[in-house]
């Protein structure tokens, strides 16, 4: 009788040969949702998360072999653009904060781009102070009633839910007062309106809730611990935003490679100012590349931060270069300043600006959401180099006694 090898796959071949299914799967007239959700319930969404989550548990560096084997086989990944605030940083922390049902509710519906989630900290008041929100949620026994105005809410007008950490507690130093939900962006109080900007375009918007009631089971992790969901939030976000590995020659890089090719230049100064900013930016990708290679499972270290600051200052001088390159061409905008509103796009990853102009404007606000390049410096200089953090004059006092403009 023939002896059965029952060894199990290890951890590479398994993902082999998951992808080898999902390739599989694949139809030239596919609804890309549907593939998207093939990729979900092979565990291949988010390789470190739990089975049955999207993920296979295990170590993130293998999601590192599922991104290049669906590149090469020209298969979209752009789920992860279109609705990054989800991928990128709701779902990692609803695996760790929050609650089984959370877990099956909303993971496969927002790696489908099914539902598009959005971000709510920000408001006129509270920026990068973020644990100084005046947003209020008030405890009614069933559920919690919001009040507040946020800002700077990407993609708020096709978001299906929304990322929001409120105050419960203004008796208590204002990181202690706070609670962390997940709000139903369609429920009555809630109000949409765009920032536009100088693109524009209204990318951002501005969001009122006005006797907005959440459902207590839409409470993510527990009453008075929405700063530590906060930081686990802000950690995936930074990672989300300058932690990827891109393809080689992609994004900025690439964009300024056609430039040059399209105007035909051939001066020696311009060159070697190409040159140089493309090893900058490949020099980050190796660099977010080894550091997937190195994460263990959970919310994202320091690391994050020095990724997303070097990205967002390589991003600016790029583009400011491909300004020079274009000369006086680049005095020109294109696109026009009538008022739109992006919409879901799943042909690139620059939400649908594909001019230099546009780049260049929009690239200003890469040193500012997800924290401003001030405080990636500030993280790394006390979390990373152990360099003395500033005085925190604040830190003991209740919110109420804590004086606003």
């Amino acid at each position: 009788m023939t002896k059965i090898d029952t060894k199990p796959l290890d951890s590479e071949e398994l993902v082999k040969s998951k992808l080898q299914e999902l390739i599989d799967f694949r139809k030239d007239d596919q609804d890309i949702r549907e593939f998207w959700g093939k990729q979900f319930d092979l565990g291949l969404a988010w390789v470190q998360f739990p089975e049955g989550a999207g993920g296979l548990g295990l170590n993130p560096k293998y999601q590192l072999l599922i991104t290049e084997t669906l590149r090469n086989e020209g298969l979209s990944q752009q789920n992860k653009i279109a609705n990054i605030l989800g991928i990128g940083m709701g779902a990692p922390t609803i695996v760790e904060y929050g609650t089984a049902e959370q877990i099956s509710k909303y993971l496969r519906p927002m790696f489908t781009t099914e539902e598009i989630w959005c971000q709510l900290f920000s408001e006129p008041g509270s920026g990068s102070d973020l644990a100084s929100l005046s947003t209020k949620a008030v405890d009614d026994g069933d559920g919690y009633i919001v009040n507040g105005q946020k800002v700077w809410t990407t993609l708020g007008h096709l978001a299906k839910w929304g990322l929001i950490v409120t105050r419960t507690d203004p008796n208590v130093p204002k990181h202690r007062g706070l609670t962390f939900f997940i709000v139903d962006m369609e429920s009555e109080g809630v109000d949409v309106r765009p920032l536009r900007q100088i693109t524009g375009e209204a990318e951002f918007n501005e969001v009122y809730f006005t006797d907005v009631k959440i459902p207590k089971e839409n409470m993510l992790g527990a009453v008075g611990d929405g700063w530590r969901v906060s930081l686990a939030i802000l950690m995936n976000e930074r990672v989300a935003i300058g932690g990827n590995v891109r393809e080689r020659g992609s994004g900025a890089p690439g964009h300024l490679v056609q430039l040059w090719k399209d105007n035909e230049l051939d001066d020696p100064v311009t060159k070697d100012k190409l040159v140089s900013l493309w090893i900058e930016q490949e020099a980050v990708r190796l660099t977010n590349m080894r550091a997937i290679e190195n994460r263990e499972k959970g919310t994202p270290g320091p690391e994050g931060s020095t990724s997303k600051l070097y990205e967002a200052e390589i991003n600016k001088s790029s583009y400011e270069f491909g300004m020079e390159m274009l000369g006086n061409e680049g005095l020109l905008f294109p696109r026009g300043y009538a008022l739109t509103q992006p919409e879901l796009n799943f042909d690139n990853e620059t939400f649908g600006f594909t001019d230099t102009q546009s780049l260049f404007l929009r690239s200003r606000a890469n040193s500012i959401e997800g924290g401003t390049s001030e405080i990636m410096r500030n993280i790394i200089a006390e979390r990373v180099l152990g360099l003395p953090s500033e005085t925190k004059l604040d830190k003991d006092k209740a919110w109420k006694d804590i004086p606003r403009s």
